[in-house]
């Protein structure tokens, strides 16, 4: 029997190193299955509540060149952690005579097995839509206590301390106030771009200025002390770099 192995993680509470693991795991039960390996698809950092995975969609697309007769994953909600998802791929890999392999969760082909392994489902996407939700309300309590919940975005001229507060870069903050006080001076956003590529400033994100980057931070009321996130806003919640004066005169 010729398979292909499956793997996937997300990237909460997961890392690399899963893939590794479920890739042992898949080997194993196909050498004791006398079944051989023929390719891997593994998608990284990637949630199964959605089917926009690269590695998953080319698995589906390659079953139809009838080029492997089965597909091994670790356990079932690699596959998917929703049942529509679910129902749709697996007819498609039944459809193009492949069948479905979990090396830590084995299936009886048995009409039994067909409940087990939609009992199965329904509880790993329980277990997605949980796990969602009792991230979400940890992110909400973070934000009212005005703690960063990581993520892009991080404005220039802050930074988190190992109290997950928000702190001043004094080096980095300067730059700010200079870009803050030559608006205020007058200089248009050209002017203010070509004085900060000049002095060799960087954005947060490490990049050159541009009029996107200056506006963006023009436009940024965390620098007036305004913490922001999701529908929490509070003001007075980080430190500020900028006084408000300067900011209501440097409104784009």
């Amino acid at each position: 029997t010729k398979a292909v192995i499956y793997a996937r993680y997300s990237s909460h509470a997961q890392r690399e190193e899963s893939i590794e693991g479920q890739l042992r795991e898949c080997y194993e039960f196909a050498e004791k299955n006398n079944m051989t390996v023929v390719n891997e698809y593994c998608d990284r950092a990637l949630s199964g509540k959605t089917d926009n995975r690269p590695m998953f969609q080319k698995l589906i697309k390659d079953s139809e060149r009838k080029n492997f007769d089965a597909v091994i994953m670790y356990t079932l909600d690699r596959f998917a952690r929703n049942r529509y998802d679910s129902a749709i791929y697996k007819a498609k890999l039944k459809k193009n005579g492949v069948k479905i392999f979990y090396a830590k969760q084995p299936m009886p082909d048995t009409p039994e097995g067909i409940i087990l392994e939609s009992v199965l489902e329904g509880y790993a996407e329980y277990y997605s839509e949980n796990l969602s939700r009792n991230i979400k309300r940890g992110m909400k309590e973070n934000a009212l206590q005005c703690l960063a919940n990581g993520g892009a975005g991080m404005p220039l001229g802050y930074v988190v301390g190992e109290d997950k507060r928000y702190k001043i870069d004094p080096a980095k903050a300067k730059i700010v106030q200079e870009i803050f006080q030559m608006y205020a001076d007058g200089k248009s956003a050209t002017q203010i771009i070509n004085e900060c590529n000049r002095r060799g400033y960087k954005t947060s994100r490490g990049n050159i200025f541009n009029k996107n980057s200056i506006r963006s931070m023009l436009k940024n009321d965390r620098y007036i002390g305004t913490y922001r996130f999701a529908d929490v806003v509070i003001e007075n919640g980080i430190p500020p770099i900028i006084e408000k004066i300067c900011s209501t005169r440097c409104r784009l």
